[in-house]
């Protein structure tokens, strides 16, 4: 995943009737637009994340 400070980004639930989080990005620390993300949900709540296969870019169309 690649991404830059302003993307937003969703992270799904992980079980059934689990509410996705959505949050913004406020750094990218790896290189060249890669992880770890310093990301601000919009609860306010915020993290440094490495993002894994429940991530993707808000916008984005699944593969497949």
């Amino acid at each position: 995943m690649h991404a830059t400070v302003g993307e937003r980004l969703i992270i799904h639930g992980k079980q059934v009737g689990q509410a996705a989080r959505r949050g913004e990005i406020l750094e990218v620390r790896g290189d060249e637009g890669g992880p770890p993300y310093l990301v601000r949900f919009d609860d306010g709540h915020e993290t440094l994340l490495y993002p894994g296969a429940d991530c993707e870019m808000e916008g984005e169309q699944p593969a497949g």
